[in-house]
């Protein structure tokens, strides 16, 4: 497989369980990727600390950028990541896509992703949406990005609520292209 270049930016809405167990999987298969980097809102802290009660993305042992470092490699073509997961993507962040304002290191990296043709998968949270809402998911995908609503599935059954997350982050991770087991229908047994 080839090797490649990704970045995970992390919004202010909440979900932040999908961003934390992307980041251990992806971790946990460093044989396909080169880079790996991550950038988070002050809101994606604030929530990521609500919601799973720690600082947990202190100790990631990845490479972290501010959102207002304009100067993050990804921020340019010329670096040629290849993939960027934005989860959660609150409906702000992917306004700011949708209509061209690159006001900070994630909207900028988005503008990058869609104009080199790259990947972009947005894994928006909110609930329901408003006709704004689904515009701006229309306007992403002509755009060439993944509209990835954390829909989670419950084929599998799964026994937790990290179980539950997991599937939206299995389903993440087969959109970005890396190879990952994890529950397939229609391949389980009676």
């Amino acid at each position: 497989m080839a090797m490649r270049k990704v970045v995970v930016a992390v919004t202010g809405a909440s979900g932040s369980i999908y961003a934390s167990l992307l980041v251990e999987k992806l971790l946990s298969i460093p044989s396909q990727w080169d880079t790996l980097s991550l950038v988070m809102t002050k809101n994606a802290r604030l929530v990521w600390e609500t919601e799973l009660g720690n600082q947990s993305y202190k100790h990631l042992l990845l490479d972290r950028f501010e959102n207002d470092d304009f100067s993050a490699p990804f921020a340019s073509g010329s670096a040629r990541f290849d993939t960027m997961i934005i989860i959660p993507c609150s409906m702000g962040t992917l306004g700011r896509i949708a209509t061209g304002v690159s006001s900070d290191l994630i909207s900028r990296s988005a503008d990058v992703i869609l104009k080199e043709r790259r990947k972009l998968i947005c894994v928006v949270r909110d609930t329901p949406y408003n006709l704004i809402h689904i515009r701006n998911m229309e306007t992403i995908t002509l755009a060439g990005g993944i509209i990835c609503p954390a829909s989670p599935s419950f084929y599998s059954n799964p026994p937790s609520i990290e179980a539950v997350a997991a599937t939206v982050v299995d389903r993440v991770i087969d959109l970005a292209g890396f190879e990952w087991k994890s529950f397939r229908w229609g391949t389980q047994k009676d």
